[in-house]
């Protein structure tokens, strides 16, 4: 196991920003602790090599601006809050109204991944990585409660990368972390047209018999519908692409994981990328998982002169229910003094 820092580059601050590489000798992955962005995942190639299979940036100035939150810590609350605001024994906290301008996405401002985290490397003969920390003040991005945060990335030495979070309050607020990556498990290449490949090709299982209705604002209206039936059914492993066409966009969508699930950190979703073989197993200690595939990617320049567009990949966002503060019919965010928030996200690849 092996985990090499280097300078990212520097920050109009005059603050040093560190990229940081961990190895286990056939994977690696990289993270930077200017918002614990993951700029890369470098799995075996088939011709030999590897292949990076996250969308991201080449340089810290593309992280300043990273838009679409590549590789991102979210946070303090993950996923969209109605009206930008929400009631707390009797007190209207009012959020930042980032999405259209009257809704409050991803926490708002100033977003987590703006942020450069103290980083301390965590060394191990069977896993390693990095912990990142920061205190969240009171009041930051609307939220009450000075909130001291960990968030620690590592690689074991069975091709599994483990995301541990860690939370601690001073007063009762949401907590709902998360980590915004974008994966496209194909071999590394561009399209004809410039663009980079797409990720519908994958075919995703995801462990949830409901998912969460939303409005014309991807708000939940606090219903949960069966997926029997609909687009939202991956109970059985299917390719993106199967029941795309019955969708306006494509995935932006929520679905709660079954009770059921066994294990001290149950499997979410199973993700396979049929040219290669490679899959990935995601398993998480959070209620729900958020599919993304990249809907709003335009045009976007990335790592090595890629051009992402629509569809060049797919997010698994393990978190709570978005909108969850203002819904006391899903599990709940909530955190009091005194408690400690701490979920488990596990990625393991077979490469």
């Amino acid at each position: 196991m092996e985990v090499r820092k280097e300078r990212f580059g520097m920050l109009s601050s005059g603050d040093a920003v560190s990229i940081f590489t961990v190895s286990n000798g056939t994977m690696s992955f990289s993270v930077t602790d200017y918002g614990c962005c993951i700029t890369a995942i470098l799995l075996p190639a088939a011709k030999g090599g590897y292949d990076d299979v996250v969308l991201g940036y080449s340089t810290l100035e593309g992280y300043i601006r990273n838009k679409p939150h590549f590789g991102s810590i979210i946070g303090r609350c993950a996923g969209r809050i109605a009206n930008a605001e929400f009631v707390l024994d009797g007190t209207k906290y009012q959020l930042t109204r980032n999405s259209g301008g009257k809704h409050c996405l991803h926490g708002g401002y100033p977003a987590y991944d703006r942020q450069l985290w103290q980083a301390d490397i965590i060394s191990g003969s069977d896993e390693a990585g990095v912990r990142f920390s920061r205190i969240s003040p009171d009041g930051e991005q609307g939220f009450p409660g000075e909130v001291r945060l960990t968030v620690s990335y590592t690689l074991s030495k069975d091709n599994t990368i483990i995301l541990r979070y860690e939370a601690h309050t001073t007063k009762t607020t949401p907590i709902n972390l998360t980590n915004h990556t974008y994966f496209n498990l194909n071999p590394a290449g561009m399209e004809a047209d410039g663009g980079y490949v797409s990720a519908l090709n994958h075919q995703v299982q995801l462990f949830a018999s409901r998912y969460v209705a939303v409005d014309n604002s991807l708000l939940p209206t606090g219903a949960l519908i069966p997926v029997e039936g609909t687009p939202f059914d991956f109970r059985t492993s299917k390719p993106l692409l199967q029941d795309f066409a019955k969708l306006e966009n494509g995935y932006d969508g929520t679905w709660l994981r079954d009770a059921d699930s066994t294990g001290d950190i149950p499997l979410a979703a199973v993700v396979m990328e049929p040219v290669t073989g490679r899959t990935l197993h995601i398993y998480s200690t959070q209620s729900a998982i958020t599919m993304y595939t990249a809907n709003f990617l335009n045009g976007e320049q990335g790592k090595n002169g890629d051009v992402y567009n629509k569809h060049s990949a797919v997010c698994f966002e393990t978190q709570h229910v978005p909108d969850s503060p203002n819904h006391a019919e899903f599990p709940s965010v909530w955190v009091h003094p005194g408690e400690v928030y701490r979920h488990e996200t596990q990625w393991r690849f077979t490469v």
